[in-house]
């Protein structure tokens, strides 16, 4: 599910009391005070329960009769939605948590997509791998630009296999390498990794119509990606 769009009051409500549930500022079960928050965040009662409509339908609230509007548990939120995903980052909660699971589901999606889009690429879906490809190595040590060209070179991917539903799976790759950007991206740290070689290696695979080459590019691209990430060191290294 694409992000919710932050523009506006109701946006930004939105944004705030999503962020406030999932920093657990509500514990679950716990009512939501119309009045209260409409003194504190200054809009109306209407702005509130427009918003509280928007987190229900992402698993955030639910309410009941003469109960009222009330946190739901952990266990009933949409994890695959953008918003959630974007609101757990920002919480900084439990980065190791949602880190090790986007690379988990990472390392089986990824790979298989790899070996689609070997079978059903077009000249135009290389093209645009390619593309990612060079930028990725113009880059530099340039932070915003390396994982630009990344999530390009993820998300292309995924619409060169012509599956609608593996094309949905970009939210996943965009937050993946969104926290991983903000862990590990530390410019002038000592270390720094070379990102088009091993992209490379998925993009070649691709372009001469190696399925078995491409599972197997991308499953070592993903896995490298997660052991960097585990390591904990404090190195400028490029997003997977």
């Amino acid at each position: 599910m694409a992000p919710y769009p932050r523009r506006g009051r109701h946006g930004e409500v939105v944004h705030e009391l999503g962020l406030r549930i999932v920093r657990g500022d509500y514990a679950p079960g716990q009512i939501i005070d119309i009045d209260a928050l409409e003194q504190d965040l200054g809009v109306s009662r209407i702005v509130i329960r427009e918003a509280l409509r928007v987190l229900s339908a992402k698993g955030l609230l639910d309410s009941r009769q003469r109960l009222g509007t009330f946190a739901r548990e952990r266990t009933s939120w949409n994890l695959l939605d953008s918003d959630v995903m974007m609101w757990r980052r920002e919480a900084q909660r439990d980065d190791d948590t949602l880190l090790a699971d986007l690379g988990e589901l990472r390392d089986v999606f990824e790979p298989a997509a790899a070996r689609l889009a070997a079978v059903r690429r077009t000249d135009a879906d290389v093209a645009a791998l390619e593309d990612a490809v060079r930028r990725l190595g113009e880059a530099g040590r340039d932070v915003s630009a390396i994982a630009a060209a990344d999530i390009d070179f993820h998300v292309g991917l995924l619409a060169a296999t012509h599956n609608e539903l593996f094309t949905r799976l970009d939210v996943l790759v965009v937050h993946a390498v969104g926290a991983r950007d903000r862990i590990l991206h530390m410019p002038g740290g000592p270390a720094w990794r070379d990102p088009v070689p091993d992209h490379l290696g998925v993009l070649d695979a691709v372009r001469r119509g190696d399925a078995p080459g491409a599972f197997e590019a991308m499953t070592f691209l993903t896995r490298e990606s997660d052991r960097d990430l585990r390591s904990g060191e404090p190195a400028f290294t490029a997003v997977r």
